[in-house]
């Protein structure tokens, strides 16, 4: 009995390790965010992506730490900038948003957090820029767009 039970063990860490062996590997974090999820959160109403209103940030050495959105609220006129980062996730570390309204100067939200920046802006008949930044080690990753586009 004591060959049959010790066989009937081998036999259950075997099919333990196959099992634990063929498993799919663990996903990387995702941010539990969207730039349009962030917007309502923090600003409410209903967002739209806008048109040439994505960048990738990366890091120098090719790490993918964020992206920057532009959305827009057609009820309301105003324009979005959510800076979602893919680094870090759930720690808080430096992160930004920036937005500049034809006819003003650059303002952000800018600080600590978790998983996104963002801050909003009338741009009723006015066309705008936008960037983010996510402190990736020792210093900013920057991406945007510096030219005026999504005027209305």
């Amino acid at each position: 009995m004591r060959g049959s039970a010790r066989r009937l063990a081998v036999s259950i860490v075997a099919a333990t390790v196959a099992a634990v062996g063929l498993a799919s590997p663990a996903r990387a974090a995702t941010n539990p965010f969207t730039a349009a999820q962030a917007c309502n959160n923090d600003f409410g109403g209903s967002w739209a992506y806008a048109s040439d209103g994505h960048r990738s940030i990366n890091a120098s050495d090719g790490t993918k730490v964020g992206d920057v959105y532009l959305l827009y609220n057609g009820a309301t006129g105003y324009n979005c900038v959510v800076t979602l980062k893919r680094v870090a996730l759930g720690s808080t570390t430096g992160l930004a948003a920036g937005i500049r309204v034809e006819g003003g100067s650059w303002v952000e939200d800018s600080g600590n957090y978790k998983y996104y920046a963002a801050i909003q802006r009338s741009a009723v008949d006015k066309c705008v820029m936008y960037r983010g930044e996510v402190m990736y080690f020792t210093s900013w990753q920057i991406a945007g767009r510096y030219s005026w586009g999504n005027c209305g």
